[in-house]
């Protein structure tokens, strides 16, 4: 082969190469339509994966946080372990018959929704707390795992943790291809996550950061170990206790966060106040007919103060009704 023929191969080559590449990233996101919110991941991950790049991020800090609820699963018409707590406690009320003399046990048994209401969100807190403490931690995990097997949400009639968002779990798996280490850093409960975020989402219980109880560690009469769950909080992984949650648990500020309500807020900001190439993304539920659609009146995902700084600083908005071709994943 000749000078010539070999410099026009390699400037063929040279061409299709990145070409191919930008393919290969679009066809990781089959989920995705074209757009600008797609277009703005693929561009983002080419920069700072690119060597030579002026935003080229070496793959240590390749750390992507992502909310769970409302970001990689439904949270409508309430958080999935509300409903998880909610169900423990009918399932635990024989066990205790004071529940029924007691509040916000009485009201809640009793199916008076309004009594509950009443009583605010202290109570709904009384009766997460009941379903979530007293147990081995080994037997919390079993409980969970049990209820996902049986449980159906009201609107879809298919379990819980068949209900994430399929888009998502395309981008989590297109960014630990692209060199990223994917964590979710979420206000629910730690534990509750641990037991099927690797399934869902490939994302291993260590990479999982959320607000937790305190547990105590125990020998039975046999010397077994066990930790006990008790009543007592020990850290809140929201709103601002997002950036503190990483800082203790991940150690490396994020390159990429994704969320979609107030309570990501200052997760985003964390990560975008950091230097060097930065991206962050809101889910705007915006389908009432594949999905939901909500957002500053909501009280569940209430997306306000988060959706006018995207707006006003460029943050990528992820419209679901437009950028989503498929919202969960095909029934198995």
């Amino acid at each position: 082969m000749n000078f010539t023929r070999r410099f026009t191969l390699a400037g063929l080559l040279a061409v299709l190469l990145p070409v191919s590449a930008t393919v290969a990233q679009v066809d990781s996101l089959p989920s995705w339509n074209s757009g600008s919110a797609r277009q703005a991941i693929v561009d983002f991950v080419g920069r700072v994966t690119r060597e030579g790049n002026p935003d080229f991020v070496p793959v240590p800090e390749r750390i992507a946080v992502f909310d769970n609820d409302g970001t990689l699963w439904c949270e409508q018409p309430e958080y999935f372990q509300a409903a998880f707590a909610l169900d423990s406690v009918k399932a635990m009320a024989p066990k205790h018959p004071e529940w029924k003399q007691q509040e916000p046990f009485k009201s809640f048994l009793a199916g008076d929704r309004t009594a509950l209401a009443e009583q605010g969100e202290q109570a709904l807190l009384t009766l997460v707390t009941a379903a979530h403490s007293g147990k081995p931690t080994d037997e919390f995990s079993k409980s969970v795992a049990d209820w996902f097997s049986t449980a159906r949400h009201p609107r879809f009639n298919r379990p819980y943790n068949e209900l994430v968002y399929q888009p998502m779990v395309e981008l989590l798996a297109y960014l630990r291809v692209s060199g990223f280490k994917t964590f979710i850093v979420s206000g629910g409960g730690v534990e509750f996550m641990r037991v099927w975020a690797e399934k869902a989402y490939g994302i291993p219980p260590e990479q999982v950061v959320g607000s937790s109880g305190v547990t105590q560690y125990q020998l039975d009469a046999a010397g077994k170990p066990s930790l006990l769950k008790t009543a007592k909080v020990q850290f809140i992984d929201d709103g601002p206790g997002k950036p503190s949650g990483i800082n203790m648990m991940i150690g490396r500020r994020p390159i990429l966060a994704f969320g979609n309500s107030d309570g990501d807020h200052q997760m985003l900001q964390w990560t975008m106040a950091g230097s060097g190439a930065r991206f962050a993304g809101l889910v705007h539920h915006t389908d009432e007919v594949r999905e939901y659609a909500y957002d500053r009146q909501s009280k569940v995902g209430k997306l306000d103060e988060a959706w006018d700084e995207a707006r006003a600083k460029g943050w990528t908005i992820v419209d679901m009704k437009q950028d989503w071709k498929t919202i969960f994943r095909e029934k198995p």
